[in-house]
């Protein structure tokens, strides 16, 4: 068996609609959208609405952690607008969804990352839809090629606030509904600081206790997630677990290869 693996796809569906080519099913661990493209302040839904120069202001005092400042000039951006905020926003990435699970080969399992409308996807994937081939996972299981392969989607609560965060009770207890499992499969990586820092933001990201203690207690074959974009390391062990960071998937349009 060949599986490929994506995350942080972040609105590059030209090398998603590739990125099963040879490989017995894709999985995708979220972060479809991109709101804002900290590369290219140019992409993204905030700069086809606010234009370049707000984004480059949003991006500064988010990356020196003026998250209150950066609130308020989004709030006051939007109040600029004779526009509904949740309606438009909905609407944007509604268009970036209909491209992106449209790429998707079949089969794919996916799961929420922690920018992603998990609201929305129900419109997008299952039978009748762009996205026939695709099965959404949540704390839930499912079997590929004889190993069991359990899924969380989301991401811990941040300052970001970004849109699908969730407290870390509700997370663990969507770690815990999984049981045993050969693969876990998530967007954030477990709770621990080489996995967590990204180099180039020059901070650390958030993890899951409860996921790190799922590993150690279960001792799966792999741990694969995503969400740090240049992570410190992208490989380490937990005792016999393989942790693994997919990759950035935005930036380099390559899938990460699991076979067995």
């Amino acid at each position: 068996m060949r599986v490929h693996v994506v995350s942080d796809v972040h609105g590059n569906a030209a090398d998603l609609a590739r990125a099963g080519d040879g490989a017995d099913a894709l999985i995708c661990l979220g972060d479809l959208v991109l709101f804002i493209d900290y590369a290219d302040h140019s992409r993204g839904i905030f700069p086809d609405l606010f234009g370049t120069e707000n984004t480059d202001l949003v991006v500064r005092l988010r990356t020196a952690r003026r998250f209150d400042e950066a609130r308020e000039l989004s709030r006051r951006l939007w109040e600029g607008l004779d526009l509904d905020r949740q309606s438009a926003t909905d609407a944007a990435v509604r268009r970036q969804y209909g491209e992106m699970f449209a790429a998707l080969p079949a089969p794919t399992y996916a799961t929420y990352g922690n920018v992603d409308m998990p609201t929305l996807w129900p419109d997008f994937t299952g039978p009748g839809t762009v996205s026939p081939g695709t099965q959404v996972l949540d704390g839930e299981r499912v079997e590929i090629g004889g190993l069991v392969f359990g899924f969380v989607g989301g991401g811990l609560r941040t300052p970001m606030n970004t849109p699908f965060e969730i407290g870390d009770e509700e997370y663990a207890a969507k770690v815990e509904a999984l049981g045993e499992v050969d693969v876990f499969c998530t967007h954030i990586p477990p709770e621990v600081p080489e996995l967590l820092y990204d180099t180039v933001a020059r901070r650390f990201e958030r993890g899951s206790r409860a996921l790190l203690a799922a590993i150690r207690r279960t001792r799966p074959r792999y741990s694969l997630f995503g969400h740090v974009h240049q992570p410190l390391v992208r490989r380490m062990r937990i005792g016999s677990t393989e942790c693994v960071n997919v990759g950035h998937f935005a930036s380099t349009g390559r899938p990460w290869v699991l076979e067995w």
